[in-house]
C-alpha cells in the first residue's frame, strides 16, 4: 500500500501544477480577449490571472475544506426532514405556505 502512495503523490502534484497552469492560461487568455476591446481596460499577465483566479476562489469558494455551507444546511435539513413525522412535514409546508406566500392556500380549496 505505501508503493502505491510514491507513485500517486508526484503525479498528484504534477496534475495540480497543470491545472492551476491551465486555469491561470486560460483566464489570461480570456481577459485579454474580452476585456480590452469591450471595456478599454489593461492586459493582463499570466501571474495577474492567477492572482484573479485565487481572488474568485477566496471570494466565492471554500477551498475544499469542510465542504460548502449550502452542502452542510442541505444534509442537515434531510437529516431534520427524516424524522419528522408526516404531520409534522405537513404543518411544515403549512407555516413555509403561510410565510412566503406560495403553494395551494390552507383550506384546500382555491378561490379564483
Amino acid at each position: 500500500m505505501n508503493r502505491r502512495w510514491i507513485y500517486f503523490a508526484p503525479l498528484a502534484i504534477v496534475a495540480m501544477v497543470v491545472f492551476v497552469t491551465l486555469g491561470g492560461v486560460l483566464v489570461r487568455w480570456l481577459w485579454n480577449w474580452l476585456l480590452p476591446p469591450l471595456f478599454g481596460v489593461h492586459m493582463i499577465t499570466f501571474w495577474q490571472a492567477l492572482g484573479i483566479l485565487l481572488l474568485c476562489r477566496i471570494l466565492f469558494g471554500s477551498f475544499g475544506m469542510g465542504g460548502s455551507s449550502g452542502s452542510r444546511m442541505r444534509r442537515r435539513m434531510r437529516d431534520r426532514w427524516g424524522h419528522m413525522t408526516p404531520e409534522d412535514r405537513e404543518r411544515f409546508r403549512q407555516g413555509m405556505r403561510d410565510r412566503w406566500s406560495f403553494g395551494p392556500p390552507a383550506g384546500g380549496s382555491e378561490e379564483p
